[in-house]
């Protein structure tokens, strides 16, 4: 099964996105750092979840960008520019990279690993939210610079 090619999406609504990530792994972090280990990991897992559904499926079919496109976007105006989905695709890869190991880390015994690895991804996710200073697509950017990444095709269509 192939994938279609993706389509510009609204730069806002991975803002958004970020902001409740980031609301979430701040809740993380101090669940792991008041003594619940259980709780943190088990929420750092849904975020890894999530990560993964986003890095897979793509930023524009991820649950908080969906929230986004029917509870926020129609109470706003049009976004002055859309952007490629491909960098923040990338980045919410890195976000399960970074929130998996800390849940694989916990996992075999390391509970510290969790508040930490939450305490990376909601830097990141911060930024993006705060600031719109998206650490993974200038990660993506960086890659096709350095001819790690092959650079990606022109967008199809625009964003509806």
């Amino acid at each position: 099964m192939s994938r279609a090619e993706p389509t510009a999406i609204d730069p806002r609504g991975p803002r958004f996105s970020a902001a409740i990530t980031a609301a979430l792994l701040l809740v993380d972090v101090v669940l792991g750092l008041a003594g619940a280990e259980l709780a943190a990991w088990l929420l750092l897992a849904a975020l890894a979840l999530l990560f993964a559904w986003g890095a897979f499926a793509g930023v524009a079919r991820h649950p908080f960008g969906l929230l986004y496109r029917r509870l926020v976007r129609p109470r706003l105006a049009p976004p002055a520019e859309l952007e490629d989905p491909r960098p923040p695709t990338f980045a919410q890869g890195v976000g399960l990279l970074v929130a998996g190991t800390g849940v694989v880390l916990g996992a075999l015994g390391l509970p510290l690993a969790v508040p930490i690895a939450a305490a990376a991804a909601f830097l990141a996710a911060f930024l993006n939210a705060a600031f719109g200073f998206c650490l993974g697509c200038q990660l993506y950017l960086l890659l096709i610079r350095a001819r790690v990444i092959r650079p990606a095709r022109p967008l199809a269509g625009s964003l509806r």
